[in-house]
């Protein structure tokens, strides 16, 4: 299945692993974007966590933040990204997610109102709540 399939399609099945891969860059795209910007600390960010989540090489890792720029662009919206994370993420799992996604909205140094309400959004989504969030942003602050 594709993962514009998935995005545009009935509710997503459980994401083999490129798609998953696919559907968290378009979200750390989603985020860096989310003030109108996306920075080149921003976009650097991304690229070191893909590199790091799933084991990529740097230039599979900006190949993989550039294929993510289109989804996210193309995306209706972000609960897609967020279902389809959700289902292939264990619930455990799911506050890594969320401290990645506030390493890149912190990564150019400044909170933004517009990112602070996509990551409150988000977070519910994936099933975690504001203290989740929170502990996340503060691990996030720290490395």
């Amino acid at each position: 299945m594709r993962f514009l399939d998935l995005l545009f399609g009935p509710a997503p099945a459980r994401l083999p692993v490129p798609e998953e891969r696919l559907a968290l860059g378009a979200l750390l795209v989603r985020i860096a974007r989310a003030d109108g910007f996306a920075s080149a600390p921003e976009l650097a960010k991304i690229e070191r966590i893909l590199q790091s989540r799933y084991g990529l090489s740097a230039p599979e890792a900006q190949s993989l933040r550039v294929e993510a720029e289109t989804a996210e662009t193309l995306a209706p919206d972000t609960v897609r990204f967020t279902r389809a994370l959700k289902e292939a993420v264990p619930l455990e799992n799911r506050t890594a997610l969320v401290e990645a996604l506030w390493s890149v909205a912190l990564a150019d140094g400044q909170r933004d109102a517009d990112e602070d309400r996509l990551l409150r959004l988000v977070s519910g989504l994936l099933g975690l709540s504001d203290v989740d969030s929170a502990l996340a942003r503060q691990r996030a602050a720290k490395a």
